[in-house]
């Protein structure tokens, strides 16, 4: 009986060894047109102007600048998130980190993506490093990506989210938390990944809730965003 155990476990654990080593072989995709949405989604922006967006707090329409069909964040203006609220969604978001050799860790073209304005997928020039929990891709502060799928900075990126709202009984308590799968350039880096701590750092304040803005973090970096679409998904 235990040399079975561990002939069980030693295989699981081969079998494990493969499965990151296929992740890690896969190859990041490359962009050169937006991806077109799809039938049923919603533009969020098009590189035409900023009418789905105000600026986080005040409602106001937000200050940063519009260039080259992206919208770029503008240091010290705030956060942005949108007009309408989402409840289980499919996002499709693109982005382009500066390059900024001088700068370090989170001082490197640092953004950020919140679902419900309360979960944050991090933005971040990442390349070439091992991730952690504040690295592109990370569920900040909780779950790093599975593999790094960063580009190099000054190229165009993508994120395609699947996000399940947490789920609520009749007496409006939490039954389900919320839940999230991502692909950055086309690599599965979360696959229905449990969020276990809400808000994240600089999430909208709060519990959990049903429905919930896109947000995109001003961190004080020049990042770029375009051709932002989503897709509502029926609970």
């Amino acid at each position: 009986m235990r040399l079975r155990w561990r002939k069980t476990v030693s295989l699981a654990l081969v079998g494990a060894a493969l499965g990151s080593l296929a992740l890690a072989q896969q190859t990041p995709k490359r962009i050169t047109q937006p991806v077109k949405p799809p039938k049923g989604a919603i533009v969020l922006f098009d590189g035409k102007d900023g009418s789905q967006w105000v600026h986080r707090g005040s409602g106001q329409p937000f200050a940063w600048t519009l260039v080259d069909g992206a919208m770029e964040v503008k240091a010290g203006t705030g956060d942005i998130q949108t007009k309408q609220e989402f409840g289980d969604f499919q996002l499709h978001v693109e982005f382009m980190v500066p390059r900024m050799p001088q700068a370090q860790g989170q001082a490197r073209g640092n953004s950020g993506v919140y679902l419900h304005g309360r979960y944050e997928i991090q933005v971040l020039d990442s390349y070439g490093l091992t991730p952690g929990t504040g690295d592109c891709g990370a569920l900040y502060g909780q779950a790093p990506p599975r593999v790094n799928a960063c580009l190099p900075p000054g190229e165009w990126q993508t994120y395609d989210i699947t996000f399940r709202a947490p789920r609520f009984d009749a007496a409006g308590n939490m039954s389900e938390k919320p839940r999230v799968t991502v692909l950055h350039n086309g690599i599965k880096i979360h696959d229905n990944l449990e969020i276990q701590h809400f808000p994240t750092v600089a999430g909208l304040p709060g519990p959990p809730v049903k429905t919930g803005p896109i947000l995109l973090q001003d961190h004080g970096n020049p990042v770029r965003y375009r051709n932002i679409w989503i897709r509502p998904l029926n609970r």
